[in-house]
């Protein structure tokens, strides 16, 4: 449960403050989503599958699961939703196959 906190609050700092810092209402609008926090969310998937390599697949996912409910309560039109939905789902797959990598190193690890 410790590390589904974590990949939730993480996933909605790093939407809200890349929101607050670049001007923007929706995080990926500013550079800086793309340059910083889409890379710092993979990163944070990896590491939880690192630590809880159990179903790693699942920290990918809750940390832009987060970012979406982040969208959801912070902005105001919802017309492009469906769309948005479909990015956070594609977006999610590197994060989740970086988790399963870690995972495995540390399986090996363990196991070596």
């Amino acid at each position: 449960m410790f590390a589904y906190g974590i990949a939730l609050l993480g996933g909605a700092l790093l939407w809200l403050a890349t929101a607050r810092i670049g001007g923007k209402a929706e995080a990926w609008d500013s550079s800086l989503y793309w340059s910083a926090t889409y890379p710092l969310s993979v990163v944070l998937a990896g590491c939880l599958g690192y630590w809880v390599p159990q179903k790693p697949w699942r920290w990918g996912l809750a940390v832009m699961a987060a970012q979406i409910v982040s969208l959801v309560l912070t902005d105001s039109g919802f017309g492009l939703l469906p769309l948005g939905l479909v990015l956070f789902a594609v977006l999610a797959l590197p994060a989740m196959g970086f988790a399963l990598i870690m995972a495995g190193i540390r399986l090996r690890r363990k196991n070596a």
